[in-house]
């Protein structure tokens, strides 16, 4: 059966390749150039902004905080009427989270705090996120990918931390090949990002990808979803040249590996009975 028709729509916008982390399971390394930026933010504002509809835009890199003009497009996109939610490795500065909390705290979306043991260590990272939380008037989470490596770790930081989400690492864009244990410990803490599933597949069922949900990079070029972009198909046109061209409806989804988190978790793809 089609989900209903999503109220707000979701964009992911890639707003930037730069970041400070250079993490051995991150997907971001297949990016040619990682010092690449979105150039012109006043026209990615305007062109957000005049969305038909009610929209949400996910904020995300590289690391979003390394944009040169991020708290410039935040406050923007919120006085545009738009809903602004952001992932983030946590690396920024107290002040500048602070900023960015009462710039969204009018129209807050999900504050998305990603840990990486690479790089962070996890008390400092859970008593900034903490500190953090106090001020934002939005929903705030942790999440951590469960390399091979750091499997024992996730238990234990889970059992201090229960609400920390997890994600399964990706090499060559698609989930490493968990042994059944792996598999099993993975589900056990909910999947990935809590959505029940490691590695799902929606292939032939209705989503709104595409209609109400889309994913934007830092040149403007539009994507249905994560999988059409890692394939560079399903191009929607460019959010600033005036090509784009939103769907109407829910249309059947195509891949057999979906890491959308969005529409997994608000409803926008059917699922499998």
């Amino acid at each position: 059966m089609t989900p209903p028709y999503p109220l707000e729509g979701v964009v992911s916008w890639n707003m930037n390749t730069t970041c400070n982390y250079r993490c051995s399971y991150c997907t971001q390394r297949f990016v040619d150039d990682r010092k690449q930026w979105a150039r012109d933010l006043p026209r990615f504002v305007e062109a957000f902004v005049g969305l038909p509809g009610d929209w949400e835009v996910k904020l995300s890199g590289g690391e979003p905080f390394r944009h040169p003009g991020f708290l410039d497009a935040v406050r923007g996109l919120i006085d545009g009427g738009v809903r602004v939610s952001v992932v983030t490795n946590m690396s920024a500065s107290d002040e500048q989270l602070s900023a960015y909390a009462d710039a969204v705290n009018p129209r807050p979306g999900v504050f998305s705090a990603s840990l990486h043991l690479e790089y962070a260590d996890p008390e400092v990272f859970f008593s900034k996120l903490e500190r953090f939380s106090m001020r934002y008037r939005g929903r705030s989470c942790a999440t951590l990918v469960a390399t091979r490596e750091n499997m024992d770790r996730v238990g234990e930081l889970r059992s201090r931390f229960p609400a920390l989400k997890v994600q399964p690492e990706k090499q060559d864009r698609q989930v490493i090949d968990y042994s059944p244990a792996e598999r099993a410990q993975i589900q056990s803490w909910g999947g990935h990002n809590g959505t029940g599933q490691i590695d799902p597949d929606f292939s032939g069922l209705s989503c709104w990808a595409g209609a109400r949900y889309f994913i934007v990079d830092h040149r403007g070029n539009a994507f249905r979803c994560y999988p059409a972009r890692r394939l560079r198909q399903e191009s929607l046109g460019n959010l600033l040249d005036g090509t784009l061209a939103l769907g109407l409806r829910a249309t059947p989804c195509a891949y057999t590996y979906c890491n959308c988190t969005v529409p997994q978790q608000r409803g926008m793809v059917e699922r499998r009975t």
